[in-house]
Protein backbone atom coordinates (compact mmCIF):
# COMPACT_ATOMS: atom_id res chain seq x y z
CA UNK A 1 0.00 0.00 0.00
CA UNK A 2 1.71 3.35 -0.72
CA UNK A 3 0.60 6.31 1.00
CA UNK A 4 -1.97 9.01 -1.17
CA UNK A 5 -2.79 11.51 1.07
CA UNK A 6 -0.78 14.89 0.61
CA UNK A 7 0.60 14.61 4.68
CA UNK A 8 4.03 13.52 4.05
CA UNK A 9 5.23 14.82 0.15
CA UNK A 10 8.91 15.98 0.77
CA UNK A 11 11.69 14.41 2.29
CA UNK A 12 15.58 15.69 3.09
CA UNK A 13 18.32 13.03 3.70
CA UNK A 14 21.37 14.97 5.28
CA UNK A 15 24.33 12.92 4.59
CA UNK A 16 25.69 11.70 1.36
CA UNK A 17 27.49 8.21 2.65
CA UNK A 18 26.31 4.68 2.22
CA UNK A 19 23.39 5.28 4.80
CA UNK A 20 22.00 8.62 3.23
CA UNK A 21 22.08 7.11 0.07
CA UNK A 22 20.55 4.12 0.66
CA UNK A 23 18.04 5.73 2.90
CA UNK A 24 17.25 7.91 -0.30
CA UNK A 25 17.03 5.44 -2.79
CA UNK A 26 14.54 2.82 -0.59
CA UNK A 27 12.25 5.40 -0.12
CA UNK A 28 12.58 6.11 -4.06
CA UNK A 29 11.77 2.69 -4.41
CA UNK A 30 9.28 1.87 -2.40
CA UNK A 31 7.37 5.34 -2.23
CA UNK A 32 7.83 7.06 -5.12
CA UNK A 33 5.27 9.69 -4.62
CA UNK A 34 8.03 11.67 -2.34
CA UNK A 35 9.57 13.96 -3.19
CA UNK A 36 13.78 13.39 -2.14
CA UNK A 37 16.96 15.48 -1.75
CA UNK A 38 19.88 14.28 -0.55
CA UNK A 39 21.87 17.06 0.79
CA UNK A 40 25.89 16.23 1.10
CA UNK A 41 29.37 17.72 0.88
CA UNK A 42 32.47 16.06 -0.60
CA UNK A 43 34.60 18.54 1.99
CA UNK A 44 33.06 16.59 4.93
CA UNK A 45 34.87 12.25 4.96
CA UNK A 46 33.20 9.35 5.33
CA UNK A 47 35.63 7.04 8.35
CA UNK A 48 35.84 4.05 5.66
CA UNK A 49 34.82 1.26 7.58
CA UNK A 50 32.62 -1.27 7.40
CA UNK A 51 33.44 -2.67 4.08
CA UNK A 52 32.09 -5.89 5.29
CA UNK A 53 28.33 -6.89 4.95
CA UNK A 54 26.02 -9.41 6.01
CA UNK A 55 23.54 -10.96 3.88
CA UNK A 56 21.12 -8.33 3.87
CA UNK A 57 22.77 -6.11 1.74
CA UNK A 58 23.08 -7.58 -1.61
CA UNK A 59 19.15 -8.90 -1.07
CA UNK A 60 18.49 -5.55 -0.17
CA UNK A 61 20.37 -4.15 -3.44
CA UNK A 62 19.11 -6.87 -6.03
CA UNK A 63 15.32 -7.99 -4.31
CA UNK A 64 14.08 -4.26 -3.11
CA UNK A 65 15.93 -1.79 -5.09
CA UNK A 66 16.04 -3.99 -8.43
CA UNK A 67 19.51 -2.75 -9.16
CA UNK A 68 20.71 -4.44 -12.43
CA UNK A 69 23.96 -7.19 -10.96
CA UNK A 70 25.80 -7.12 -14.03
CA UNK A 71 26.19 -3.09 -13.54
CA UNK A 72 26.35 -3.66 -9.77
CA UNK A 73 29.87 -5.58 -10.23
CA UNK A 74 31.10 -3.75 -13.18
CA UNK A 75 31.13 -0.57 -10.97
CA UNK A 76 30.81 -0.92 -7.17
CA UNK A 77 33.18 -4.27 -7.68
CA UNK A 78 32.31 -6.28 -4.83
CA UNK A 79 33.71 -9.66 -4.11
CA UNK A 80 31.96 -12.48 -2.16
CA UNK A 81 31.72 -12.75 1.72
CA UNK A 82 30.77 -16.46 2.60
CA UNK A 83 31.01 -15.16 6.49
CA UNK A 84 33.81 -14.56 9.27
CA UNK A 85 37.06 -16.50 9.75
CA UNK A 86 37.62 -16.26 13.48
CA UNK A 87 41.15 -16.84 15.15
CA UNK A 88 39.58 -16.58 18.86
CA UNK A 89 38.74 -19.05 21.66
CA UNK A 90 41.00 -21.92 21.82
CA UNK A 91 40.69 -23.43 18.80
CA UNK A 92 43.56 -22.86 15.74
CA UNK A 93 40.16 -21.01 13.73
CA UNK A 94 36.50 -21.83 13.10
CA UNK A 95 34.36 -20.40 10.27
CA UNK A 96 31.20 -18.36 11.29
CA UNK A 97 28.69 -18.90 8.16
CA UNK A 98 25.36 -17.11 7.37
CA UNK A 99 23.92 -20.21 6.67
CA UNK A 100 22.47 -23.00 9.42
CA UNK A 101 25.50 -25.30 10.24
CA UNK A 102 24.97 -25.86 14.00
CA UNK A 103 21.29 -25.41 13.95
CA UNK A 104 20.64 -28.57 11.64
CA UNK A 105 20.84 -32.05 11.02
CA UNK A 106 20.98 -34.46 8.40
CA UNK A 107 17.70 -36.91 8.51
CA UNK A 108 19.71 -39.79 8.94
CA UNK A 109 20.96 -38.27 11.71
CA UNK A 110 19.23 -38.36 14.96
CA UNK A 111 20.54 -35.40 16.84
CA UNK A 112 21.98 -31.73 15.32
CA UNK A 113 24.97 -31.36 13.96
CA UNK A 114 26.35 -29.68 17.21
CA UNK A 115 26.16 -32.69 19.18
CA UNK A 116 29.12 -34.99 16.80
CA UNK A 117 31.94 -33.31 16.89
CA UNK A 118 34.84 -33.38 19.32
CA UNK A 119 37.59 -31.29 19.62
CA UNK A 120 37.65 -30.31 15.83
CA UNK A 121 35.50 -28.54 14.34
CA UNK A 122 34.81 -29.65 10.13
CA UNK A 123 32.45 -27.24 8.29
CA UNK A 124 29.24 -28.79 8.74
CA UNK A 125 27.65 -27.12 5.86
CA UNK A 126 28.50 -26.35 2.17
CA UNK A 127 29.31 -22.89 3.04
CA UNK A 128 31.72 -23.51 5.90
CA UNK A 129 33.42 -26.08 3.14
CA UNK A 130 33.79 -23.67 0.64
CA UNK A 131 35.35 -20.73 3.64
CA UNK A 132 37.69 -23.56 4.81
CA UNK A 133 38.88 -24.11 1.01
CA UNK A 134 39.44 -20.79 -0.03
CA UNK A 135 36.45 -20.99 -2.20
CA UNK A 136 33.56 -18.52 -2.80
CA UNK A 137 30.93 -20.90 -4.88
CA UNK A 138 29.97 -24.14 -5.95
CA UNK A 139 31.02 -25.22 -9.39
CA UNK A 140 28.48 -26.39 -11.71
CA UNK A 141 28.00 -29.16 -13.93
CA UNK A 142 28.92 -26.64 -16.99
CA UNK A 143 31.66 -25.23 -15.12
CA UNK A 144 29.58 -21.97 -14.12
CA UNK A 145 29.63 -21.16 -10.75
CA UNK A 146 26.26 -21.71 -8.25
CA UNK A 147 25.96 -19.15 -5.59
CA UNK A 148 24.83 -19.69 -2.45
CA UNK A 149 21.81 -17.28 -1.38
CA UNK A 150 23.37 -16.64 2.11
CA UNK A 151 26.59 -14.64 0.51
CA UNK A 152 27.53 -11.07 1.03
CA UNK A 153 29.94 -8.25 0.09
CA UNK A 154 33.34 -6.85 0.50
CA UNK A 155 33.16 -3.42 -0.97
CA UNK A 156 35.48 -0.62 -1.18
CA UNK A 157 33.65 2.78 0.39
CA UNK A 158 34.27 4.67 -2.41
CA UNK A 159 33.07 2.74 -5.17
CA UNK A 160 29.75 2.03 -3.08
CA UNK A 161 29.16 5.45 -2.77
CA UNK A 162 29.70 6.44 -6.26
CA UNK A 163 27.79 3.93 -7.49
CA UNK A 164 24.68 4.76 -5.35
CA UNK A 165 25.01 8.58 -6.06
CA UNK A 166 24.75 7.05 -9.89
CA UNK A 167 21.78 4.98 -9.13
CA UNK A 168 20.16 8.07 -6.93
CA UNK A 169 20.37 10.41 -9.91
CA UNK A 170 19.58 7.82 -12.12
CA UNK A 171 15.81 7.49 -10.10
CA UNK A 172 15.33 11.21 -10.37
CA UNK A 173 16.64 12.06 -6.55
CA UNK A 174 18.19 15.65 -6.02
CA UNK A 175 21.74 15.44 -4.97
CA UNK A 176 22.94 19.20 -3.90
CA UNK A 177 26.21 19.84 -2.61
CA UNK A 178 25.99 22.13 0.42
CA UNK A 179 26.97 22.17 4.29
CA UNK A 180 24.54 23.19 6.93
CA UNK A 181 25.82 25.60 8.88
CA UNK A 182 22.35 26.33 10.96
CA UNK A 183 18.98 24.00 12.29
CA UNK A 184 16.02 25.94 12.77
CA UNK A 185 13.83 24.20 15.59
CA UNK A 186 10.79 24.88 16.91
CA UNK A 187 10.59 22.51 19.99
CA UNK A 188 10.49 19.11 18.64
CA UNK A 189 10.52 19.71 15.38
CA UNK A 190 13.40 21.31 12.21
CA UNK A 191 11.50 23.88 10.56
CA UNK A 192 14.40 24.37 8.29
CA UNK A 193 18.27 24.00 7.28
CA UNK A 194 20.48 26.78 6.70
CA UNK A 195 23.48 26.04 4.09
CA UNK A 196 26.72 28.18 3.72
CA UNK A 197 24.97 29.59 0.54
CA UNK A 198 22.23 31.00 2.55
CA UNK A 199 19.91 28.56 1.32
CA UNK A 200 17.10 27.15 3.47
CA UNK A 201 15.77 23.74 3.08
CA UNK A 202 12.87 22.66 4.43
CA UNK A 203 11.12 19.60 4.21
CA UNK A 204 7.76 17.40 5.96
CA UNK A 205 10.51 14.89 6.87
CA UNK A 206 14.18 14.84 7.59
CA UNK A 207 16.19 12.03 7.48
CA UNK A 208 19.65 12.42 9.44
CA UNK A 209 22.80 10.46 7.97
CA UNK A 210 24.96 12.83 8.36
CA UNK A 211 27.38 10.56 10.35
CA UNK A 212 29.07 10.32 13.74
CA UNK A 213 28.53 14.06 13.84
CA UNK A 214 24.19 13.51 14.47
CA UNK A 215 23.55 16.88 13.23
CA UNK A 216 20.25 16.92 13.51
CA UNK A 217 18.84 14.74 15.81
CA UNK A 218 21.85 14.74 18.25
CA UNK A 219 23.16 18.44 17.89
CA UNK A 220 20.01 20.00 17.38
CA UNK A 221 17.32 18.66 19.04
CA UNK A 222 19.67 17.50 22.03
CA UNK A 223 18.40 13.83 21.86
CA UNK A 224 20.32 12.03 24.97
CA UNK A 225 23.09 9.71 24.28
CA UNK A 226 23.29 5.89 25.95
CA UNK A 227 26.73 4.41 26.14
CA UNK A 228 27.20 0.71 25.22
CA UNK A 229 31.01 1.27 26.77
CA UNK A 230 30.27 -0.47 29.96
CA UNK A 231 29.94 -3.98 27.50
CA UNK A 232 31.94 -3.18 24.37
CA UNK A 233 35.48 -2.27 25.51
CA UNK A 234 37.30 -1.00 22.38
CA UNK A 235 36.69 3.02 21.46
CA UNK A 236 39.09 3.35 18.69
CA UNK A 237 40.58 1.59 15.00
CA UNK A 238 44.12 1.90 13.62
CA UNK A 239 43.47 0.99 9.71
CA UNK A 240 45.50 0.31 7.27
CA UNK A 241 46.08 -2.31 4.08
CA UNK A 242 48.55 -2.75 0.64
CA UNK A 243 48.01 -3.31 -2.59
CA UNK A 244 47.26 -7.12 -3.62
CA UNK A 245 50.19 -9.06 -5.55
CA UNK A 246 49.47 -12.86 -5.48
CA UNK A 247 47.61 -13.76 -2.23
CA UNK A 248 44.39 -15.32 -2.89
CA UNK A 249 41.33 -13.22 -2.45
CA UNK A 250 39.70 -14.82 0.36
CA UNK A 251 35.72 -15.53 0.62
CA UNK A 252 35.57 -14.32 3.73
CA UNK A 253 36.54 -11.61 6.64
CA UNK A 254 39.14 -12.52 8.55
CA UNK A 255 38.94 -11.28 12.50
CA UNK A 256 42.25 -12.15 14.01
CA UNK A 257 42.42 -11.89 17.95
CA UNK A 258 45.01 -9.01 19.09
CA UNK A 259 46.92 -7.74 22.47
CA UNK A 260 44.05 -5.47 23.31
CA UNK A 261 41.12 -6.07 20.66
CA UNK A 262 41.12 -7.82 17.42
CA UNK A 263 41.94 -7.06 14.04
CA UNK A 264 39.97 -7.36 10.40
CA UNK A 265 41.17 -8.73 7.15
CA UNK A 266 38.80 -7.64 4.20
CA UNK A 267 39.29 -8.86 0.96
CA UNK A 268 38.70 -6.58 -2.03
CA UNK A 269 40.01 -7.77 -5.28
CA UNK A 270 43.18 -5.33 -5.98
CA UNK A 271 43.40 -4.44 -2.19
CA UNK A 272 43.87 -5.89 1.15
CA UNK A 273 41.99 -3.83 3.92
CA UNK A 274 43.31 -4.32 7.96
CA UNK A 275 42.01 -2.54 10.69
CA UNK A 276 42.69 -3.38 14.86
CA UNK A 277 40.09 -2.24 16.91
CA UNK A 278 41.41 -2.17 20.42
CA UNK A 279 40.45 -0.02 24.10
CA UNK A 280 42.68 3.32 24.50
CA UNK A 281 42.23 2.19 28.29
CA UNK A 282 44.56 -1.29 28.03
CA UNK A 283 46.99 -0.21 24.67
CA UNK A 284 48.18 3.42 23.40
CA UNK A 285 47.60 4.50 20.01
CA UNK A 286 51.94 4.21 19.16
CA UNK A 287 51.66 0.85 20.77
CA UNK A 288 48.54 -0.44 18.43
CA UNK A 289 49.97 1.14 15.06
CA UNK A 290 53.43 -0.77 16.24
CA UNK A 291 51.87 -4.45 16.95
CA UNK A 292 49.47 -3.95 13.82
CA UNK A 293 52.90 -3.32 11.66
CA UNK A 294 54.66 -5.61 12.92
CA UNK A 295 52.45 -8.84 12.25
CA UNK A 296 51.45 -7.02 8.96
CA UNK A 297 54.84 -6.05 7.57
CA UNK A 298 52.99 -5.22 3.84
CA UNK A 299 51.26 -2.48 5.16
CA UNK A 300 52.78 0.72 3.11
CA UNK A 301 51.41 3.81 4.85
CA UNK A 302 50.93 5.40 8.04
CA UNK A 303 47.81 3.83 9.57
CA UNK A 304 45.32 5.92 9.88
CA UNK A 305 43.68 6.49 13.43
CA UNK A 306 39.63 6.46 14.03
CA UNK A 307 38.39 7.12 17.51
CA UNK A 308 34.40 5.95 18.21
CA UNK A 309 32.16 5.67 20.82
CA UNK A 310 29.45 2.60 20.93
CA UNK A 311 25.93 3.33 21.74
CA UNK A 312 23.11 4.82 20.70
CA UNK A 313 20.90 7.96 20.99
CA UNK A 314 17.81 7.34 23.44
CA UNK A 315 15.55 7.85 20.11
CA UNK A 316 15.62 7.10 16.74
CA UNK A 317 12.67 9.52 15.66
CA UNK A 318 12.07 12.54 17.38
CA UNK A 319 9.33 14.95 15.42
CA UNK A 320 10.01 14.92 11.92
CA UNK A 321 13.33 13.48 12.06
CA UNK A 322 14.67 10.07 11.71
CA UNK A 323 18.17 8.98 12.29
CA UNK A 324 20.05 6.56 10.27
CA UNK A 325 23.64 4.89 10.42
CA UNK A 326 26.29 6.80 13.06
CA UNK A 327 23.88 9.24 13.17
CA UNK A 328 21.98 7.13 15.73
CA UNK A 329 24.32 4.46 16.66
CA UNK A 330 27.75 2.90 16.21
CA UNK A 331 29.38 -0.56 17.77
CA UNK A 332 32.35 -1.62 16.19
CA UNK A 333 32.58 -3.77 12.62
CA UNK A 334 33.22 -7.23 14.67
CA UNK A 335 30.22 -8.54 12.75
CA UNK A 336 29.69 -6.18 10.15
CA UNK A 337 26.61 -4.53 11.41
CA UNK A 338 26.63 -1.05 10.79
CA UNK A 339 25.05 -1.74 6.85
CA UNK A 340 22.87 -4.00 8.09
CA UNK A 341 21.42 -1.71 10.97
CA UNK A 342 20.52 0.87 8.25
CA UNK A 343 18.99 -1.18 5.86
CA UNK A 344 16.82 -2.69 8.41
CA UNK A 345 16.18 0.99 10.14
CA UNK A 346 15.40 2.50 6.69
CA UNK A 347 13.08 -0.67 5.74
CA UNK A 348 11.23 -0.03 8.89
CA UNK A 349 10.64 3.36 8.54
CA UNK A 350 9.43 2.49 4.68
CA UNK A 351 6.37 0.40 6.75
CA UNK A 352 5.29 2.98 9.27
CA UNK A 353 4.96 5.69 6.48
CA UNK A 354 2.79 3.62 4.42
CA UNK A 355 0.64 3.61 7.29
CA UNK A 356 0.23 6.89 8.15
CA UNK A 357 -2.46 7.82 6.26
CA UNK A 358 -4.23 11.58 6.33
CA UNK A 359 -2.68 12.29 9.86
CA UNK A 360 1.15 11.93 9.08
CA UNK A 361 2.85 10.18 11.70
CA UNK A 362 1.31 9.76 15.24
CA UNK A 363 3.28 9.57 18.57
CA UNK A 364 2.63 5.87 19.02
CA UNK A 365 3.77 5.10 15.42
CA UNK A 366 7.02 7.31 16.40
CA UNK A 367 6.79 5.10 19.77
CA UNK A 368 6.89 1.58 18.21
CA UNK A 369 9.35 2.15 15.75
CA UNK A 370 11.75 3.67 18.55
CA UNK A 371 11.33 0.33 20.39
CA UNK A 372 12.10 -1.62 17.29
CA UNK A 373 15.62 0.26 16.43
CA UNK A 374 16.46 0.31 20.14
CA UNK A 375 15.38 -3.67 20.15
CA UNK A 376 18.36 -4.27 17.37
CA UNK A 377 20.59 -2.14 18.83
CA UNK A 378 20.53 -3.97 21.76
CA UNK A 379 20.95 -7.36 20.37
CA UNK A 380 23.94 -6.21 18.17
CA UNK A 381 25.40 -5.25 21.48
CA UNK A 382 24.83 -8.44 23.30
CA UNK A 383 25.63 -10.83 20.55
CA UNK A 384 29.27 -8.48 20.21
CA UNK A 385 29.39 -8.46 23.75
CA UNK A 386 29.12 -12.69 23.25
CA UNK A 387 32.50 -12.68 21.15
CA UNK A 388 34.34 -10.81 24.51
CA UNK A 389 32.90 -12.88 27.29
CA UNK A 390 34.18 -16.30 25.66
CA UNK A 391 37.22 -15.31 23.59
CA UNK A 392 39.87 -17.49 25.85
CA UNK A 393 42.87 -17.08 23.19
CA UNK A 394 45.20 -14.32 24.94
CA UNK A 395 45.50 -13.60 28.87
CA UNK A 396 46.31 -10.08 28.12
CA UNK A 397 44.93 -7.38 30.48
CA UNK A 398 42.50 -6.52 27.97
CA UNK A 399 41.27 -10.13 27.12
CA UNK A 400 41.34 -11.21 31.49
CA UNK A 401 38.99 -7.73 31.73
CA UNK A 402 37.03 -8.86 28.80
CA UNK A 403 36.06 -12.11 30.08
CA UNK A 404 35.80 -11.42 33.86
CA UNK A 405 34.01 -7.70 33.39
CA UNK A 406 31.61 -8.43 29.98
CA UNK A 407 27.95 -8.19 31.14
CA UNK A 408 25.62 -10.80 28.42
CA UNK A 409 22.43 -9.46 29.58
CA UNK A 410 20.21 -10.41 26.66
CA UNK A 411 22.23 -13.50 25.96
CA UNK A 412 22.96 -15.13 29.38
CA UNK A 413 19.86 -17.18 29.04
CA UNK A 414 21.04 -18.58 25.59
CA UNK A 415 25.01 -19.66 27.35
CA UNK A 416 22.97 -21.54 30.19
CA UNK A 417 20.67 -23.15 28.25
CA UNK A 418 23.38 -24.32 26.19
CA UNK A 419 25.62 -25.53 28.78
CA UNK A 420 22.98 -27.12 29.92
CA UNK A 421 21.29 -28.76 27.10
CA UNK A 422 24.26 -28.22 24.21
CA UNK A 423 23.13 -26.99 20.78
CA UNK A 424 19.64 -28.19 21.06
CA UNK A 425 17.17 -27.44 18.06
CA UNK A 426 14.39 -26.66 20.90
CA UNK A 427 16.57 -23.37 21.46
CA UNK A 428 14.58 -21.70 19.09
CA UNK A 429 10.96 -22.07 20.85
CA UNK A 430 12.66 -21.02 24.04
CA UNK A 431 14.61 -18.35 22.68
CA UNK A 432 11.93 -16.48 20.10
CA UNK A 433 13.73 -13.02 20.31
CA UNK A 434 16.92 -14.11 19.04
CA UNK A 435 15.21 -14.10 15.41
CA UNK A 436 17.39 -11.05 14.69
CA UNK A 437 20.20 -10.53 12.40
CA UNK A 438 22.30 -12.93 13.94
CA UNK A 439 19.03 -16.04 14.96
CA UNK A 440 19.91 -18.88 17.07
CA UNK A 441 22.62 -20.40 14.22
CA UNK A 442 25.16 -17.35 14.94
CA UNK A 443 25.00 -17.58 18.40
CA UNK A 444 25.20 -21.41 18.21
CA UNK A 445 28.23 -20.88 15.88
CA UNK A 446 29.78 -18.29 18.63
CA UNK A 447 29.35 -21.17 21.54
CA UNK A 448 30.56 -23.96 19.26
CA UNK A 449 33.91 -22.28 17.68
CA UNK A 450 34.88 -20.97 21.17
CA UNK A 451 34.19 -24.67 22.59
CA UNK A 452 31.87 -24.05 25.33
CA UNK A 453 31.42 -26.58 27.56
CA UNK A 454 27.87 -28.38 27.83
CA UNK A 455 26.61 -30.86 30.14
CA UNK A 456 24.06 -33.22 27.98
CA UNK A 457 26.37 -34.92 25.53
CA UNK A 458 25.46 -37.55 23.24
CA UNK A 459 26.85 -40.90 22.76
CA UNK A 460 26.60 -41.18 19.37
CA UNK A 461 26.61 -45.35 17.99
CA UNK A 462 29.04 -46.28 15.71
CA UNK A 463 26.95 -46.23 13.08
CA UNK A 464 26.01 -42.59 13.69
CA UNK A 465 29.80 -41.87 13.89
CA UNK A 466 30.63 -43.17 9.61
CA UNK A 467 27.03 -41.32 9.19
CA UNK A 468 28.92 -38.15 10.44
CA UNK A 469 32.00 -38.79 8.88
CA UNK A 470 30.47 -39.41 5.70
CA UNK A 471 28.88 -36.60 5.37
CA UNK A 472 31.64 -33.92 6.44
CA UNK A 473 33.91 -35.72 3.95
CA UNK A 474 31.56 -35.28 0.58
CA UNK A 475 31.47 -31.85 1.82
CA UNK A 476 34.81 -31.23 2.01
CA UNK A 477 35.18 -32.87 -1.93
CA UNK A 478 32.50 -30.44 -2.52
CA UNK A 479 33.95 -27.51 -0.44
CA UNK A 480 37.33 -28.67 -2.73
CA UNK A 481 35.82 -28.58 -6.37
CA UNK A 482 34.16 -25.42 -5.74
CA UNK A 483 35.60 -22.13 -7.55
CA UNK A 484 37.87 -19.33 -6.09
CA UNK A 485 36.57 -15.83 -6.02
CA UNK A 486 39.24 -15.47 -8.92
CA UNK A 487 38.12 -17.62 -10.69
CA UNK A 488 34.41 -16.88 -10.33
CA UNK A 489 34.97 -13.05 -11.03
CA UNK A 490 36.34 -13.82 -14.11
CA UNK A 491 33.13 -16.30 -15.10
CA UNK A 492 30.57 -13.14 -14.33
CA UNK A 493 32.54 -11.05 -16.24
CA UNK A 494 32.22 -13.21 -19.58
CA UNK A 495 29.37 -11.78 -21.74
CA UNK A 496 27.87 -15.55 -22.16
CA UNK A 497 27.31 -15.14 -18.41
CA UNK A 498 23.46 -15.25 -17.02
CA UNK A 499 22.11 -13.21 -14.24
Amino acid sequence: MLMSSPALSNVVVLGGGTAGLLAALTLRRQLPQLSIRVIHSADIGVIGVGEGTTPLFPRHLLDVLRVNPRQLYAEAQPTWKLGIRFEWGPRPQFYYSFTNQWNARWTDLPKANGYYPHDDLPPADVTTALMAHGKAALRRADGWPQFDPGYAFHIENKKLVSYLEARCREAGITLQDGIVQNVQCNGDLVTALQLDSGELITADLYIDCSGFRSELLGRALKEPYESFGDALFCDRAIIGGWQRTNEPILPYTTAETMDAGWCWQIEHEHFINRGYVYSSAFLSDDAASEELRRKNPKIANEPRLVKFRSGRLKRSWVGNVVSIGNANGFVEPLEATAIAVVIYSIQTLVEFLQECHKLGPTESLRTVYNQLVRDIWTETRDFLALHYKLNTRLDTAFWKHAREETPLRSVAPFVEFFRQNGPSPLARFEFEHLDNIFGVEGHLAMLMGNAVPFRQQHSASAEERERWKRHCADLNARGAAGLTVAESLCLIRHPAWQW
